[in-house]
C-alpha cells in the first residue's frame, strides 16, 4: 500500500466564486494542486470554461469529467432542467430550493475522492460554505463531516474532505480572497450561461451582497446590476423552516430504520 502524499489535494473547481478562492488557497498553501470540474449538464456551463482559462494561467493541472451520461438522474432542478424558469431575485421561501441539484456534492466528492486515491493525493478541497447550509443540504457540516469519515474507510488510503470555508459567509470568503490579492472577474457566478451575468437570480445576488459588504465593486460584467441597497441576505427565517422540516424528515426516516446489532443483522445481537 502506497502512503499518500500529504502535500497534494484535488479541488473541486467549478469556476465559482467560492471553489475559485479555495483553489488559490490551497496554491499560497505550497499545495500540489490538481484542479477537477465537472459537466453534468448544468445550465451554466460557462463556468467551466472559466475554471479551464484560471487553470491555464495558473498551470495548474485541470481535468474536466463529463458525466452528462447521469443528466437524467439530476435533472429535478432549474439548473439542470431548461425547460423550468430560473428563479429571480432574493433566495425565499418559494424559490429557495428550485436550485438544489439532488445529491450533486456527493457525486462530485466521490469521483474526486477516487482520483486522489489514483494519483496519490491525501486531500479533497471543495467550497461548501456557511451561506450555503440553509440553502443546499450538502454544503452543511454534517454532511461534510460524514463524507469525511467515509473517505477515511472507503479505499485502503485514507482522504481527507477539507472544506475550509465550512463555517464562513460568502463576504467573508471574498475578503479572504480580497487579501490574497484575486482578481474575481476571472470567476463565473451567474446560473444563467450568457454573456453577461444577470444579476436577477438569487446567486448573482448573493454575489453581489458579498461585495457590498466588502465595500468593493464586483468586476464582472452584468446585465442588470441592481443597487447594493436593493440587494438583501437570503431569507434566513424561510432557509430556518426549511431546514427544521429537513431535519424532522431526517429524524423520522433514522426512526423508522431497523436497528443493527453488533453481528450486522437488522434488529438483533447477531
Amino acid at each position: 500500500m502506497t502512503q499518500a502524499n500529504p502535500r497534494a489535494t484535488v479541488v473541486i473547481y467549478s469556476g465559482g466564486m467560492d471553489s475559485f478562492t479555495v483553489l488559490h488557497r490551497a496554491l499560497r498553501q505550497g499545495l500540489e494542486v490538481s484542479a477537477l470540474s465537472f459537466d453534468y449538464g448544468q445550465r451554466h456551463a460557462r463556468e467551466l470554461e472559466v475554471a479551464a482559462r484560471v487553470c491555464r494561467q495558473l498551470d495548474v493541472p485541470h481535468q474536466v469529467v463529463d458525466i452528462r451520461a447521469i443528466h437524467g438522474l439530476i435533472d429535478n432542478s432549474a439548473l439542470t432542467d431548461a425547460s423550468r424558469s430560473m428563479p429571480e431575485g432574493d433566495y425565499g421561501e418559494e424559490n429557495l430550493t428550485a436550485t438544489v441539484v439532488p445529491n450533486r456534492n456527493m457525486i462530485l466528492l466521490s469521483l474526486a475522492i477516487a482520483k486522489a486515491v489514483n494519483i496519490g493525493a491525501a486531500r479533497v478541497d471543495y467550497g461548501a460554505h456557511g451561506g450555503d447550509h440553509m440553502l443546499y443540504p450538502d454544503c452543511r457540516p454534517e454532511f461534510v463531516e460524514a463524507m469525511n469519515a467515509v473517505a477515511g474507510i472507503a479505499n485502503f488510503e485514507a482522504v481527507e474532505v477539507h472544506a475550509p470555508y465550512l463555517r464562513s459567509s460568502k463576504a467573508e470568503i471574498l475578503a479572504d480572497g480580497l487579501a490574497m490579492g484575486l482578481d474575481y472577474g476571472d470567476t463565473w457566478t451567474c446560473y444563467r450561461g450568457e454573456a453577461l451575468a444577470c444579476g436577477r437570480c438569487g446567486s448573482c445576488r448573493e454575489r453581489l451582497h458579498a461585495f457590498a459588504a466588502n465595500g468593493v465593486s464586483d468586476p464582472l460584467g452584468y446585465l442588470q446590476r441592481p443597487d447594493a441597497a436593493a440587494v438583501k441576505r437570503p431569507d434566513t427565517a424561510a432557509a430556518q423552516r426549511l431546514d427544521t422540516a429537513a431535519a424532522q424528515r431526517l429524524d423520522t426516516a433514522a426512526a423508522q430504520r431497523p436497528e443493527t446489532g453488533s453481528g450486522g443483522s437488522p434488529g438483533g445481537d447477531g
